[in-house]
This record gives C-alpha cells, structure tokens and sequence, in this order.
C-alpha cells in the first residue's frame, strides 16, 4: 500500500491550511486507489509536533538526531511514500514553520512523491514554486499538476473585512478534479521510486 501524508504547512492561529487539508483527505476517499485499499491518505500537521526553531548539533544530512522532537518527526515522515503539501503564500514564499520543518531531516524525504496544494490571494503558486526547489535538494519528486486554491473563488466567508475569518473551504468541481489528476500522479510516481527506497523491492536486473 501506498501511505501519502497531507501535510499542513501553516502553524498560524486561524489558519486556513487545516480546512484545505481536510478537503484534500475528504477528496481522495474518493480515489479509486484508496478506495481499493491501494493508497491510504493521512493528514499531518506539524504544527502538533512543537518543532522549535531548527536545534539539532549535526546537520540533517547526517542523520544523527539528537532530539526527542526530531526523532519523532523523523519516525512519522520515514513511514510514507508520498506527500501532498498545503502551503499558503507568504511574502511571495512558504511559512517559515513549514520549511523549518523540511530542514530538520533528510534521509527520511528521500525518493519519495510530493505534489503541492497552495492558496491565497494569488493561490499560493509563487510559494509552490519555491517549495519545488527544496523538493529537489532532499530528493523529492515532484509532480507537474497542483491545485492553487485562490482567496475569494475557492473559500467562502462571513465577513470578507476580518481578516481573523478562517473562512470555508468551497473548491469548485474543476480544482476537484486537478486534485484527483495530482494525486493520481503522486500515487504513480510513489510506487515507481519504491525500489530506490526498498532495494529489495527491485525487479531483477536484465541479463548481461
């Protein structure tokens, strides 16, 4: 089985993340993988695991934790294949927790899937497109389709003029239907990298 993680990249109080990656986990029970029992889809949120600031001695790369709160993120990332990242747009770029969080491991991203569901005014592609590059430097392979969820066509609001208004999450049946495209992709290309992360799941090498 292919285990995806939903992972909600915002820890600010009143955050919409948490609404996005619900509708995300909601959307892909629904996907034929997962309806089979082929893929499974779980929702983490880091904001649960009390990362401080990156405080380890050793670099990631090295893969010797020291912390209890990294040790701990580390087992929970190494258990699955793939990963969808809820991220919005900050400053043109990713919430500062969310690439904490990337930045406390390595080993345990590597050759793995990732796709990516950004919002905001602007639906959060220029954070995307920056967390593609660090999709790159821990291995990560990430798929072309993403969902960009934008602020006043895909959230519904009581009162637009309080910014503490987290908003509901009410994505049309067009970015439904992306987010299923994505995920059929990431479903794909997890199970393709599973021989680079299990050796011992690799076919055997043709004849000389």
């Amino acid at each position: 089985m292919i285990r995806i993680a939903v992972i909600i990249g915002s820890t600010r109080p009143g955050r919409r993340a948490e609404a996005v990656a619900r509708w995300v986990a909601d959307t892909s029970v629904r996907h034929p993988a997962v309806a089979a029992g082929q893929a499974a889809v779980e929702v983490i949120d880091i904001a649960a695991y009390g990362l401080p600031l990156l405080d380890e001695p050793v670099p990631a790369a090295f893969g010797r934790y020291v912390n209890a709160h990294t040790r701990r993120w580390a087992q929970t990332i190494a258990a699955f294949d793939g990963f969808v990242f809820v991220t919005p747009e900050y400053n043109r770029s990713v919430p500062a927790a969310l690439k904490n969080a990337i930045d406390f491991l390595y080993a345990e991203w590597h050759h793995k899937a990732a796709g990516f569901v950004g919002y905001g005014v602007h639906g959060g592609i220029r954070a995307v497109e920056q967390l593609r590059q660090v999709m790159a430097e821990v291995k990560i392979a990430d798929v072309q389709t993403q969902v960009a969820l934008a602020m006043f066509t895909d959230f519904t609001f009581t009162d637009l003029t309080d910014p503490t208004d987290p908003g509901t999450c009410t994505p049309s049946t067009r970015q439904e239907s992306t987010l299923v495209t994505m995920l059929d992709e990431i479903i794909a290309w997890s199970q393709g990298l599973k021989p680079l992360r299990d050796p011992s799941a690799a076919p055997e090498p043709l004849p000389a």
